[in-house]
């Protein structure tokens, strides 16, 4: 199944009439196929009218209990895919008000205990300076003085020591010069600092460390539950288990190979001593 951003909200009312039409056609009663598959007939009844988004595990049940044939479970099964994914494209942030998606992402942090940061190209707000923040919205074609301070107050979060942040980032995302070079190294100054609290683990990968597979997005893992991945064009948020799953494995590789504490912090020095000299 192709992806088109447009049809993402669509999906999920066809994977509900596709849902409610396979077990009309099995010739199935709500509450014999709420019994096979274990759950209630209220959520069975939510699932087929599109009230909620059923996910891959549901979907399976109800295709195995409907005895589906093979072609059409694979079909369904990249519907229900499809139907857990969402597409924020950032020209409707821009006219909304990108301070809105700030207080989203508020909440997110806010409900998460574990945090994970994939940044192959470019240091999160969370990390960030304030001229850092504001030369990183530089293109954005709105005004951007609420949004930088919407970013500067979301900072307080890393103080909160009932979660744990753990920060990705490779040679690439601490070097590329967002700002003039005695920023940058302020910048850098700032991770090194941030890596001291005992809840922030900042790790950095090096250009020469063979991870063997290519850092291709930025992404952010909040517990085991969500998936936000950054595009040039917007965001995908990704709420399917196997794609948490797989999002968590290329984590774990990359953190692999990463640097963390004193010799990650050792590194960040020389980085910020090379912007100074």
């Amino acid at each position: 199944m192709t992806f088109d951003p447009e049809q993402l909200g669509q999906s999920k009312a066809d994977l509900a009439e596709t849902l409610r039409t396979l077990r009309k056609r099995a010739n199935r009663t709500q509450v014999w196929l709420a019994q096979r598959c274990n759950i209630s007939q209220t959520k069975l009844s939510n699932l087929e009218t599109g009230r909620i988004t059923p996910n891959l595990i549901d979907v399976e049940l109800i295709l195995r209990a409907l005895d589906a044939p093979m072609e059409l479970v694979a079909e369904v099964t990249a519907l229900a895919r499809l139907a857990n994914t969402e597409w924020q494209g950032k020209r409707a942030s821009w006219r909304r008000g990108l301070e809105k998606r700030q207080a989203e992402l508020a909440g997110l942090e806010a409900e998460a205990k574990t945090l994970r940061y994939f940044l192959p190209a470019i240091v999160t707000g969370l990390l960030a300076t304030p001229e850092y923040i504001r030369a990183s919205l530089g293109h954005t074609p709105v005004d951007i003085s609420k949004t930088v301070a919407r970013k500067l107050e979301r900072q307080a979060v890393l103080y909160d020591t009932t979660k744990r942040f753990t920060f990705l980032l490779t040679e690439q995302a601490v070097r590329w010069p967002v700002v003039p070079r005695a920023a940058m190294a302020i910048q850098i100054d700032r991770l090194v600092s941030l890596s001291h609290l005992p809840n922030v683990h900042i790790g950095t990968i090096p250009l020469d460390a063979a991870a063997g597979r290519g850092p291709m997005n930025t992404f952010t893992v909040y517990d085991q539950r969500l998936v936000t991945v950054e595009t040039f064009t917007g965001r995908m948020v990704f709420q399917d288990a196997r794609d948490i799953s797989e999002h968590l494995e290329v984590f774990d590789l990359y953190e692999r190979h990463a640097c963390f504490g004193e010799e990650a912090r050792s590194v960040l020095r020389e980085w910020a001593a090379s912007y100074r000299s």
